[in-house]
């Protein structure tokens, strides 16, 4: 029974051994050559998924009448023996294509041999963006598998996702390594993040030299890394920086798609917990699945030598598939191999030959198409395009998928979610130090401070926390609410320094920012950065207010400042001189001796303040300039009761001091808030002396020094002069002019990508008038006290300026009749003056002129002679005072040329008793 039993697996054997052993007359054996780097993971790897891929594939496909033929070298990491396999494969072994070389260092020259022989070159691993098979030189090139070019976007939208914005590069010294950093680092720049630091390490270096660079890494602020290196350096970066203590909380280290592909298993999963990871989305499948099993199989073999699988590993096997398929379709036969190559020796490249069919057998490549381990096989461009990312957080021994990334849709929590955005829509890692809480967190500074805490207070709590509140914490916290990515802080309190030094702590990195009551000013600007402000701007003048004016003694002059007060007088004795010389010829009223004609004048003027004058006018030109002045005086006296009873009732607050000036004419302290930029405002632009200068803290010790005649004016800015008057409104006031400054901002580093995010939501928080109404109630009712005047520095006294149209109307209307009325009276008597004596001298004939002038007018006007005829109705026997009726008509007709009025009113006639006596006199 044993011997039967033998006899039939001997049979089995020989019947499954035929096939490859003795193949068919019909078959066609096709050379493709191998170039691996045996002692590395990958190619060992490799090494067996090729050889079980191609047992698979003719399994599956016995009828194909071509068979592959694989021949291995081993690079051995080295570039020339790399280069000398390639040549030797396509010159002795008339290798029709080659898989590999396995790095991208070892493939740019195995390339070049490759384009010149016609002879395509496929490469599995060989991922550097450096390398495109899209450029003409590498138009023999086949990446079967993804450029690391494919993952920048999912990189960078990771880093946004959790709100960093600025990250250090690690990578490798080889053109894997820094072949992606250019396009890494314009995906991240669109997401305005910042690399702040490029650390190169050479892939031969050695444990302490990792950790020399870690250390260095260390004293960095920044503590987000991007790892991009190979499986075996990146090893040992992590052993290193767990060493340094740098996989601990607070620390954040994301791995490329390289080192990402080779975590399944890894041995040193131990150093790398809290890693975020992003690797290429391999569909599952049946296909897999079995081959996974198979894998397992193999690596419990005594020897060890399975290893364990990676993407790498299932790109190699796809790819082996991919060439026998094409080999198939593109006909290749021994006869079409290569042209002859009559060199001798074995590695003279000017003597290679081209490979006739390699064209051909590159376009069936390329086209292609199968449904492989790794998923579609589809080659776009001469390479395979990925259709999605996966990231994956390292917890223990393995891996939590913790999100996905497609071009189309952004990260995503689960790959078929459609509400896929470009913010955090991952699910929540574990990160270094087994912690939940993101890092980095923003350190903080805030200033501890005695006074003003509406703005900024801090209470250091006995558990080591700190609790902040204000208006400056109020601003920041809604700011970070409209922020389109997480921003996660903690406050460090400052003690006992100035805002400089506060924002010198962010110029040497011992904070990231600095939330209070931080004024911009130009000096700072020169060490950091600002936000946009949010808070009202300015430095003024508070000073003690005087006493109330209602005691003042002479408070009845106060409605009309002195200028006003002459030019009216001067306008009363103009307007009653102007009167006088109109009606002095005509009015008996207005003559008499001088004495009585000045008081006439005056009492004219004057009585018209309260409409008390009882002289009547009968000139027209008189009554148009007493119509334009009566109105004039009634605006005037209006305004002046106006003015008066508003100071008589209401408390009028006058500052003790508006001229910055007077205070240092006279020598005067001023005060200052303490550790405040105005120090250096009131020395080096206001001129201040260092010795006349005290700096106060609190509200209270403003009000002590201002009320005890300590200093005798305080500069602070606008905000804190407002807190202070709501509580002392009724003793102070704000006085003085502005100086301008920007308000308050948040400070960050220079150049901090994170300001113009933060600027943009602090825009959107104050154009929100119910949100900012909100965060301003912190600073308490800062509404002016009921009875505190205005805060003007201009007299309240009514100026000239102000009723400047009214004199000049007057002006006019008097000057007017003025010159009218003298050139009716001089062309009158120029017939008299010249027939007197034509020779005479110009005075001469001004003074009699003159005389004219002051002489009665012969007649009466003709209704002031009425009234004095009722009232003395018997002749004066001389008849020298009385004329004839004829006269009277006469002289009337005379009067009207000299522009006296053609009428009157019969109320004339009651006063003409006065004129009377004037006569007989």
């Amino acid at each position: 029974m044993a011997s039967q039993n033998q006899y039939l697996l001997l049979l089995i054997l020989v019947i499954f051994s035929f096939p490859i052993l003795e193949p068919s007359e019909s078959m066609e054996i096709v050379k493709v050559g191998v170039i691996l780097d045996m002692k590395s993971t990958v190619g060992s790897m490799a090494n067996r998924t090729i050889s079980m891929a191609l047992s698979d594939f003719y399994s599956r496909n016995s009828h194909y009448r071509t068979r592959l033929n694989l021949l291995t070298r081993d690079s051995q990491n080295d570039v020339v023996l790399a280069a000398f396999s390639a040549i030797d494969l396509m010159k002795n072994e008339k290798a029709h294509a080659i898989i590999g070389p396995q790095r991208s260092s070892e493939a740019k020259f195995v390339i070049n041999l490759g384009e010149k022989a016609k002879v395509p070159i496929i490469s599995f691993s060989a991922t550097s963006p450096s390398l495109s098979p899209t450029e003409h030189e590498n138009k023999f090139f086949v990446r079967s598998a993804y450029d690391d070019s494919s993952q920048v976007k999912a990189l960078a939208s990771i880093v946004k996702a959790y709100g960093w914005r600025e990250i250090i590069l690690i990578y490798e010294d080889t053109d894997y390594g820094s072949g992606l950093i250019p396009y890494l680092i314009d995906a991240l720049q669109e997401f305005d993040t910042r690399v702040r630091y490029r650390s190169v390490v050479s892939s031969n270096a050695n444990d302490n030299e990792i950790l020399m660079e870690l250390e260095k890494l260390k004293k960095n602020p920044t503590t987000i890394f991007l790892v991009h290196m190979t499986a075996p350096l990146s090893s040992k970066l992590f052993k290193q920086a767990k060493i340094a203590g740098m996989m601990s909380e607070g620390y954040a280290w994301i791995a490329t798609q390289g080192l990402s592909t080779l975590l399944d298993p890894v041995s040193d999963m131990e150093s790398m917990q809290g890693v975020l990871g992003l690797r290429p989305y391999i569909p599952n499948s049946k296909k897999l699945e079995h081959f996974k099993l198979r894998w397992i199989k193999s690596a419990d073999k005594p020897d060890g030598s399975a290893g364990g699988s990676n993407l790498f590993g299932l790109w190699a096997y796809d790819t082996v598939w991919a060439i026998a398929m094409a080999v198939e379709r593109a006909g290749i036969e021994n006869s079409s191999f290569l042209k002859p190559n009559t060199s001798k020796s074995r590695v003279d490249i000017a003597a290679l030959g081209t490979f006739e069919m390699g064209a051909k057998l590159l376009d069936t490549l390329i086209n292609t198409t199968f449904e492989g381990l790794s998923g579609n096989f589809h080659l776009v461009n001469g390479q395979l395009e990925p259709s999605a990312f996966e990231i994956f957080n390292v917890i223990g021994t393995s891996e939590r998928v913790i999100g996905y990334w497609t071009k189309e849709k952004g990260l995503l929590s689960e790959l078929n979610d459609n509400n896929g955005r470009a913010t955090n829509n991952l699910k929540n890692p574990i990160w270094p130090g087994n912690t939940i809480d993101q890092p980095r967190k923003l350190k903080i500074g805030v200033p501890v401070r005695e006074g003003f805490t509406e703005f900024i207070k801090v209470v250091e709590n006995k558990n080591k926390t700190t609790q902040v509140s204000g208006f400056c914490y109020d601003m920041f916290h809604a700011v970070l609410q409209v922020l389109e990515f997480p921003l996660p802080y903690e406050f460090v309190p400052f003690h006992d320094g100035s805002f400089d030094e506060l924002l010198h702590k962010i110029e040497k990195q011992e904070f990231d920012t600095a939330v209070g009551d931080t004024t911009i000013v130009a000096n700072r600007s020169t060490f950091v950065d600002f936000t946009l402000p949010y808070s009202e701007s300015g430095v003024s003048m508070l000073v003690l207010v005087k006493d109330d004016e209602r005691k003042n003694f002479w408070i009845f002059l106060k409605p009309l400042s002195w200028d006003l007060w002459l030019t009216t007088g001067a306008a009363f004795i103009f307007t009653g001189l102007v009167v006088w010389v109109l009606e002095h010829r005509i009015n008996t009223e207005f003559r008499g001796p001088p004495q009585h004609q000045i008081g006439t004048i005056f009492w004219f003027s004057f009585s018209t303040l309260v409409f008390a004058h009882r002289e009547r006018v009968v000139n027209n030109l008189s009554r148009f300039v007493l119509i334009i002045w009566v109105f004039v005086v009634l605006i005037l006296t209006q305004s002046y009761t106006a003015s008066l009873t508003s100071m008589l009732t209401v408390q009028r607050l006058q500052p003790s001091f508006t001229d910055v000036k007077d205070i240092q004419k006279n020598g005067y302290f001023v005060g200052y808030q303490t550790n405040s930029f105005v120090k250096d405002l009131l020395t080096k632009k206001l001129n201040f002396n260092e010795t006349r200068l005290k700096n106060y803290t609190t509200s209270e010790d403003y009000h002590d020094a201002l009320s005890n005649g300590e200093v005798a004016a305080i500069f602070d800015e606008i905000p804190y002069i407002k807190i202070f008057l709501a509580s002392y409104c009724s003793r102070y006031m704000m006085v003085g002019p502005t100086y301008r400054t920007d308000g308050f901002g948040f400070a960050f580093p220079l150049g901090s990508p994170l300001v113009p995010y933060i600027s943009r939501a602090i825009l959107k928080v104050t154009e929100d008038k119910e949100k900012m109404e909100n965060i301003e109630k912190a600073l308490g009712n800062q509404a002016t006290c009921e009875g505190q005047g205005p805060t003007t520095l201009s007299s309240d006294s009514l100026s000239v300026y102000s009723f400047g149209g009214l004199f000049i109307i007057a002006g006019i209307a008097s000057m007017s009749s003025l010159l009218i009325y003298v050139f009716n009276f001089v062309c009158f008597h120029r017939p008299e003056l010249n027939n007197h004596d034509p020779e005479r001298s110009f005075w001469s004939k001004i003074i009699d002129l003159m005389k004219h002038f002051d002489q009665r007018d012969p007649s009466l006007h003709p209704f002031m002679k009425r009234s004095e005829s009722r009232v003395h109705p018997e002749a004066s026997p001389e008849g020298n005072d009385a004329s004839p009726d004829t006269d009277d008509m006469q002289n009337h007709s005379r009067d009207s040329n000299e522009g006296a009025d053609t009428g009157g009113s019969d109320e004339d006639e009651a006063h003409s008793s006065v004129g009377s006596i004037y006569r007989r006199t």
